[in-house]
């Protein structure tokens, strides 16, 4: 979570002065739904993501350098420079990418959590979504299907309460998301985004249903965004009150390592020795994007379906 933490905050100064091509979408505040869900799956889990993916990239264990190297369209990032910060993917890896759609990872990982029932594989897909994909019709197809189909598939609403300015519970009939997921037949959970614990909890149950042959399941995580909806943005729809109060009294990084320490499972010395190493890391991470090479114009038709660009050249 720290190492995560150190590379949003890092990035996102980078992004203000413009080695960010296209802008970003901080993930800061919302760890512990990430680290927690990670923390649960097999490397060979599948995930897809949305466009604000760096925390579920960086938790699924890539790289930071690769990673900030996408972030700056670089040739050695993930793409190859050519998604930025919202396509992040490693599919060998299970990482079935960031997307800019909304609810668009939901479908994917449904359609990844076919594939793996129809091979019988022990594995598991998990779609992140956000709050603002509670009220998209993707979104509510793919669970119906997962549900028809038995699919090994497990939803998280990361929900950072906030659709770009929209506050959820304005937009949302009934308000409670997990009782509209019940609706539809499965187990269906709200839980507290801000405490891993509790995140892995909830996710391990879910991924030991679904290898049991149990179906799927839908978990809204509440968490929060410390920064607006995308770097840059001034973000009046919300008080400075309230984002601070988040930050003081339920920041998920601070909450844990009290509670670590209060366990006497690492000690005030062991969490500063982790701060000076997760800043050094994303520092590497930042020189290696910085001294990457940009991608050679003479590979701007690699990977692109030659029979499709000729339709489109005609």
């Amino acid at each position: 979570m720290m190492l995560i933490r150190q590379f949003e905050e890092v990035a996102d100064r980078l992004c203000l002065r413009g080695n960010v091509p296209g802008g970003m979408h901080s993930s800061a505040g919302q760890e512990a739904v990430a680290v927690g869900v990670m923390s649960v799956l097999e490397p060979a889990d599948v995930i897809a993501t949305t466009h604000r993916s760096h925390h579920h990239t960086l938790a699924k264990g890539m790289d930071p350098k690769v990673v900030m190297a996408e972030l700056f369209a670089k040739s050695t990032g993930c793409s190859g420079g050519r998604g930025a910060s919202m396509h992040l993917a490693d599919v060998e890896h299970g990482h079935f990418g960031g997307n800019g759609i909304v609810g668009a990872g939901v479908g994917i990982a449904m359609g990844a959590a076919l594939g793996i029932q129809y091979r019988n594989d022990k594995k598991v897909a998990v779609g992140f979504v956000g709050d603002g994909g509670m009220n998209t019709g993707r979104t509510w197809e793919a669970v119906n299907m997962a549900v028809i189909w038995n699919l090994p598939f497990i939803l998280v609403v990361d929900n950072n309460q906030y659709a770009v300015e929209t506050f959820a519970d304005r937009v949302t009939g009934g308000r409670d998301l997990a009782k509209r997921a019940l609706g539809f037949g499965l187990p269906a959970f709200n839980i507290d985004g801000q405490n891993i614990r509790e995140v892995r909890k909830y996710v391990s149950e879910a991924r030991e249903r679904a290898l049991n042959g149990k179906g799927p399941t839908f978990i809204n995580a509440v968490t929060y965004r410390y920064g607006g909806h995308n770097v840059g943005e001034k973000g009046q729809y919300r008080t400075k009150e309230e984002v601070e109060d988040w930050r003081r009294h339920r920041d998920p990084i601070d909450t844990f390592a009290a509670t670590l320490i209060h366990e006497k499972q690492m000690s005030e010395a062991d969490l500063i020795t982790l701060k000076e190493s997760v800043i050094s890391q994303i520092a590497e991470a930042t020189a290696f994007a910085e001294q990457s090479p940009e991608p050679k114009i003479s590979t701007i038709l690699d990977h692109v379906d030659s029979g499709r660009l000729g339709l489109l050249v005609k």
